[in-house]
């Protein structure tokens, strides 16, 4: 099953990742779960930009999906362009849909994967979910 990205996103940040040979499984490509750990780099890096990082003990996100689309394989040696798109939040939301695509360095518009994760909004203590903070909101638009 594949999962289409919705239109009208917006791109909210972008960083470069190198792709490391310990990165590569038997078949000399990328291994499929190191694109998660792409996501999750590229996710933590603009909730850090924006001061929204997890807080255990505080407020903070959680991811509550995921999901990726492997288009063409990622293979060593090279730099991945990742790009981290969002979709509004909804007025009143506790949640954010987050999107993300890789590319190669030597070709940026040429689509690797493709991915998204949806993100709740998390009160620690006292496991509870809360409204987005205004300052994610704001971010957003």
């Amino acid at each position: 099953m594949r999962f289409d990205l919705p239109e009208g996103l917006k791109l909210v940040h972008e960083m470069r990742i190198p792709v490391r040979w310990g990165d590569l499984d038997a078949m000399g490509h990328v291994n499929n779960t190191l694109y998660f750990r792409y996501f999750e780099s590229l996710r933590i890096e603009w909730l850090q930009a924006v001061g929204a990082e997890p807080n255990p003990e505080g407020v903070g996100p959680v991811m509550a999906n995921g999901f990726c689309n492997f288009i063409r394989q990622i293979e060593y040696p090279g730099e991945i362009v990742a790009r981290h798109y969002i979709s509004p939040p909804q007025p009143g939301s506790k949640s954010l849909d987050t999107y993300f695509t890789l590319s190669m360095s030597d070709a940026p518009d040429v689509v690797s994967a493709n991915g998204g994760a949806t993100l709740v909004w998390l009160d620690f203590p006292n496991k509870k979910t809360v409204p987005l903070p205004d300052h994610v909101r704001a971010a957003c638009r």
